[in-house]
């Protein structure tokens, strides 16, 4: 089970939060946490996109 304070605590490395960085504890985490989305660490596993199909040109 896990403590109601670790959902307050840094995404990263589970330290408690600074209000400068919120809701990280550091700008280091904070950069960490920037290159993961960058680098195409969170991603969603779904079907490969078709890339001759514009998103834009579909209707519906």
């Amino acid at each position: 089970m896990r403590k109601t304070s670790d959902s307050k605590s840094c995404p990263i490395c589970r330290k408690p939060p600074s209000v400068e960085h919120a809701p990280f504890c550091s700008r280091g985490c904070k950069d960490r946490d920037l290159l993961r989305w960058l680098g195409g660490g969170y991603r969603i596993p779904g079907p490969k996109a078709d890339p001759g199909v514009d998103s834009e040109d579909h209707e519906g």
